[in-house]
């Protein structure tokens, strides 16, 4: 796997994990969750960041944006309790769908 997918991934981690404690930090009313968010979010634009020297911003995006919503998702069912109806699990599934996409046919990914 090339290292800038590496980087990628991290910056995902990062996101989704910076979004959970969002979520935690109950409208930044918690200390812990809220420093871990703001920490969370700068390494994932860090990591982001590193991505963007090897790939195009929007090949970039689409698979940060995507993979952290569907995380997200998931995370927010097993950790919250937040469920989601059919036509949302469809739209993920569209949504992992493009990712698919871009990765397996498109020559932009730089892969």
């Amino acid at each position: 796997m090339p290292f800038h997918y590496v980087y990628l991934i991290i910056a995902v981690f990062f996101e989704t994990t910076g979004t959970t404690a969002l979520q935690a930090s109950q409208q930044f009313s918690k200390v812990g969750p809220t420093l871990l968010a703001v920490l969370s979010y700068g390494l994932a634009f860090f990591f982001l960041g590193l991505t963007l020297k090897y790939m195009p911003v929007g090949i970039v995006y689409a698979f940060w944006s995507g993979l952290g919503i569907v995380l997200i998702a998931i995370i927010g069912f097993a950790v919250f309790g937040q469920r989601l109806d059919m036509p949302a699990i469809i739209g993920m599934a569209l949504i992992i769908a493009g990712i698919a996409t871009i990765h397996l046919f498109s020559k932009s990914t730089g892969h």
